[in-house]
């Protein structure tokens, strides 16, 4: 179909729905630079201007992301910054911008880690992230001491956080300090259990559970279920890695015993993740609609995000076709833009109903031409190769 394969590009395409965009820290450059150094991350800015086309695209498709939430979420304080108005006017005399959007990464010194000018897709803007890591990755500054015999508590925690950060194994260097404590209820041991318990299927997670309510004392109740979640998440990539439905069975019980809240969006995601791998259709399409109606119903980007998933991975099998009409239908009544109607006419198009589609299209031409004529060029150069198609 030569219509999907021009309007591809306009979809955002996630691999996970582990996450629902990013969250953005709302103080002033002062706070966001103190809760950095706090906790020893760096601060990711969005230097934008509100009549930039780019940045309202990256703002609209790229920062919503799943997988961009999640990654930008664990690793970074993010901020918004209108570089016209308000704080961006003293934050752009010392970082000064020349074109929109600018994406800058700084540290907790407010140095200058990188800086990138444009809009990025998905993909890229999680590749410029993990960049922005390996270019702050402490780790081999703390593995040099630690080979050279440090073994003083304050070395070991640095080290395992900093390799957390850079997403590196860290259950070896916690073990070896954890198993050798004789208490681990002190105020540092506490904290340092928080830090360590990465993987759920592991010996720190047990104890994370075990001293949860002292670990509260020391931080707060909220980060200790976010750690929990973290870390069943971690187990459950592990078992749709290795296609274990056990260790998916052992991850999604562990948040059902101690992060109630969230097991219902947590089952489906991951088992969903499960059958996607292991190319199970019509597991994946039974688990699929009931998530739609019952986590993500009243949310457009979440249903677009799973149309796409079902178009690329299974259009082949129709009742995977047919949910993604549906779900792509409801996006459509939903979020009432040009690009979710247009999603859903390109599935109508894929489906057979071609006289269903051209009116969907014309729905999104009706409101591209309130988005800017850029959303209307898109949509009209769709209905062209409609026709063409047609």
């Amino acid at each position: 179909m030569k219509t999907y394969a021009v309007f591809i590009g306009m979809l955002c395409l996630v691999g996970s729905a582990w996450a629902s965009g990013m969250q953005f820290f709302e103080g002033t450059w002062e706070e966001a630079l103190a809760l950095a150094k706090k906790e020893d991350k760096i601060i990711f800015v969005d230097a934008y201007a509100v009549w930039c086309g780019p940045c309202k695209r990256m703002a609209k498709e790229v920062f919503p992301d799943a997988r961009v939430g999640e990654f930008y979420n664990r690793h970074f304080i993010n901020m918004q910054i209108d570089m016209e108005r308000g704080m961006g006017l003293d934050f752009g005399k010392q970082y000064p911008v020349t074109a929109f959007p600018t994406l800058f990464f700084i540290d907790t010194e407010g140095k200058i880690v990188q800086k990138v000018m444009g809009a990025q897709s998905v993909e890229a803007f999680l590749n410029l992230g993990k960049k922005v890591i390996g270019l702050n990755d402490r780790s081999q500054d703390y593995a040099a001491a630690y080979e050279q015999g440090d073994r003083s508590p304050e070395l070991l925690y640095k080290y395992v956080q900093a390799l957390n950060r850079a997403a590196k194994p860290s259950l070896k260097i916690a073990n070896e300090y954890l198993r050798a404590q004789k208490d681990l209820t002190t105020d540092f041991n506490l904290r340092f259990l928080l830090e360590a318990a990465t993987e759920a299927d592991s010996k720190i997670f047990d104890w994370l559970i075990q001293y949860r309510k002292q670990i509260a004392k020391v931080s707060s109740e909220d980060e200790v279920n976010q750690r929990i979640l973290d870390a069943c998440r971690a187990t459950a990539a592990k078992a749709i890695e290795y296609q274990s439905a056990e260790l998916v069975k052992e991850a999604v019980d562990k948040v059902k015993k101690h992060y109630p809240a969230k097991v219902d969006a947590f089952e489906a995601q991951i088992w969903m993740e499960f059958y996607l791998t292991a190319n199970d259709v019509p597991r994946y399409v039974k688990t699929a609609k009931s998530y739609a109606k019952k986590e993500i119903y009243n949310d457009a980007k979440e249903l677009q995000n799973l149309t796409t998933i079902l178009v690329k991975s299974f259009n082949y099998d129709k009742n995977a076709m047919d949910l993604a009409e549906e779900v792509a239908k409801r996006a459509a009544e939903v979020g009432q833009t040009s690009t979710y109607h247009l999603i859903y006419a390109d599935v109508l198009f894929r489906n057979g109903k071609r006289e269903a589609a051209k009116n969907a299209a014309q729905k999104a031409l009706t409101a591209a031409r309130s988005e800017g004529q850029s959303a209307v060029r898109t949509v009209e150069g769709f209905i062209q190769k409609l026709e063409e198609g047609l």
